[in-house]
């Protein structure tokens, strides 16, 4: 039997428990893991919390999509992005439904090889956050000399969209609260802080125009300010803005109804993501870990919307 976490009813992070279930045996196709962390993402307690369908009949809910891990069995014809899986990889599992788990099946086309630059907690990080900023930024079509206006750079995509951004060879202006600037300076960003004023400091640190607005921060300024400043509203693209976003004309993203969820170019950007990893041009920044059985606690913190970076739980 493994440990696993469950949402017993629909509501706030008490009614997460944590249940022993049998991982089983890898199928055709199909990879066990032995999961060494597990990343924590918003859309993991918005799948509980009634945000998504409170249809009973789902329950008891599985949580979590992506983890790092060992591969300890491995089915038939079990093959990943990067080529056939043997036990005793170490893997990034994306996607990878029910993560948080001590040990999980999954189809062997979901695993890539964890970089070993991360640790284990880093590793289960990468790819949700990393995906989803790929996507913005590639549908923005962000590139060598544009500039990206990011809002919301300091939380889990605002950190890989501002790195991957600057790797394309980008001008980047990031929105943060104060406290996050040097941060961000680190990362090669240009950190403007939020609030009244927006517009007149984005101008100040973007003489030359904003070319693309990505939306990370859902708030009605971000929305308001990439209006003003980008000419082509199909360059502004938001993952949490889903209702104005499909009214205004710009790319709205991700599991909304009606979003692109952008899966072919998800799953093609892991490899990439995986490689500058190695390489070290993509960095993973970890603020919290917290051991499985505190997984309500890992959902307080994150619901709190102030992290810096990912959160982790370690089975």
């Amino acid at each position: 039997m493994s440990a696993v976490v469950i949402a017993t009813a629909f509501g706030g992070p008490g009614v997460l428990e944590i249940a022993d279930q049998a991982p089983g045996e890898p199928g055709p196709g199909e990879a066990r893991i032995q999961i060494r962390a597990a990343g924590v993402n918003p859309v993991d307690y918005k799948v509980y919390s009634g945000a998504m369908g409170a249809d009973p009949a789902r329950l008891p809910l599985r949580l979590g999509s992506e983890a790092s891990g060992v591969v300890t069995a491995a089915g038939p014809d079990a093959v990943g992005p990067a080529g056939p899986i043997e036990v005793g990889a170490e893997v990034i599992a994306f996607r990878a439904p029910g993560a948080y788990a001590e040990e999980l099946v999954v189809p062997a086309s979901e695993l890539v090889p964890k970089p070993d630059t991360l640790d284990w907690a880093q590793a289960s990080g990468l790819l949700v956050t990393g995906a989803a900023a790929w996507h913005l930024l590639t549908a923005t079509g962000v590139g060598a000399g544009d500039t990206v206006l990011i809002h919301g750079a300091a939380g889990g995509v605002g950190v890989m969209a501002v790195q991957l951004a600057v790797a394309r060879g980008a001008t980047v202006v990031a929105t943060a609260a104060p406290a996050n600037h040097d941060f961000l300076r680190g990362l090669g960003a240009i950190p403007v802080e939020y609030g009244t004023g927006l517009m007149d400091r984005v101008r100040a640190a973007a003489p030359g125009g904003v070319e693309a607005a990505l939306d990370l921060a859902g708030s009605d300024e971000a929305l308001d300010v990439s209006f003003v400043l980008v000419p082509d509203r199909t360059r502004i693209a938001t993952i949490v803005s889903f209702e104005r976003g499909m009214k205004t004309g710009i790319k709205v993203l991700g599991g909304a109804p009606g979003a692109d969820p952008g899966t072919e170019i998800r799953a093609a950007a892991r490899l990439d993501l995986a490689r500058l990893a190695q390489e070290g041009e993509l960095r993973v920044f970890v603020s919290q870990t917290f051991p499985l059985a505190e997984v309500a606690r890992a959902h307080e913190a994150i619901m709190q919307g102030h992290t810096q970076g990912k959160i982790a739980l370690i089975p």
